[in-house]
């Protein structure tokens, strides 16, 4: 059995192409598209060794493909610094400080983005918290936090931005392969990120007749602030064998969300997109 064992071939990591790094150029894929990407700032763990986050690599991204991008944090801050690299590679970005729990910030920032760029073609929903493992530690205080952030939020943007889609607009939620697996043991997240799924076939379904389409991404292992800060939180995220041997980077969730955003799915809607190299499949 042992030396069976040992003549397993060694697991495949899957290389890092020019997308999976981010150093891809542009393809003009989003040329004078205006896309909002809430959420698009990015926490600190550790500022001297610390990953691009999803947010910040959509925001890049949808900017190098053509887009002029409102970028929507709760930590202007945050908004201000994915601006200014936008800005840096000759794209067009602009800040809004935002707080997805009040709909009074979320009405503001959905005025302002529409303003600024003369309209709106698409809107990316990358915002989430998360909290303890299991139930007895979460109070009900902590569980509609969770709730407000990952589920509420969302509907918000959503309600207060619909109408002022244009006709053939998109809308992207990012959910999480907990949504589909207990893997990551947080019942108040795994639940909320859940959730997420029926919102996205509403607002789909509200959308249909004028050809606005809601899509969502489950991003699965990903190497980016955030997971590294839930990592450090639960140690053994991570440790189980991914299928292609490594973490996801933030450029490779980023251009499913392109996908979604552009022209190459006009005919897809109320859809679900794991990004996880099998994870959640196998």
């Amino acid at each position: 059995m042992g030396d069976a064992a040992d003549a397993r071939p060694a697991r495949y990591v899957r290389p890092l192409s020019a997308e999976s790094e981010g150093r891809a150029p542009g393809r003009g894929r989003l040329k004078d598209r205006r896309i909002l990407i809430v959420g698009g700032g990015q926490r600190i763990f550790d500022a001297a060794t610390d990953p691009i986050g999803n947010g910040r690599a959509m925001s890049l991204l949808c900017a190098r493909e053509g887009a002029h991008v409102a970028v929507a944090d709760v930590s202007g801050t945050s908004a201000g610094h994915t601006v200014s690299k936008i800005v840096a590679e000759g794209g067009r970005a602009f800040a809004i400080q935002a707080d997805v729990t009040s709909e009074s910030d979320v009405s503001r920032m959905i005025e302002e983005a529409h303003r600024t760029m003369g309209g709106l073609d698409g809107m990316v929903l990358n915002v989430g918290t998360f909290g303890k493992i299991g139930l007895d530690g979460v109070t009900g205080e902590e569980w509609n936090h969770i709730y407000d952030v990952n589920v509420r939020g969302p509907m918000f943007c959503c309600r207060r931005a619909i109408d002022k889609f244009e006709n053939g607009g998109s809308i992207v939620f990012i959910s999480s392969i907990a949504a589909l697996r207990a893997g990551s043991q947080m019942a108040a997240y795994d639940s909320s990120k859940a959730a997420l799924g029926g919102l996205m076939r509403n607002i789909a379904h509200l959308g249909a007749r004028r050809g606005i389409r809601a899509n969502l991404v489950y991003p699965g292992l990903v190497d980016t602030p955030n997971g590294r800060a839930a990592g450090a939180g639960r140690p053994s995220r991570g440790k189980a064998g991914t299928p292609f041997g490594r973490q996801a980077t933030a450029w490779e969730i980023a251009y499913a969300v392109l996908f979604f955003l552009s022209d190459e799915s006009v005919y897809v809607t109320a859809q679900m997109l794991a990004v996880d190299a099998g994870l959640s499949g196998f």
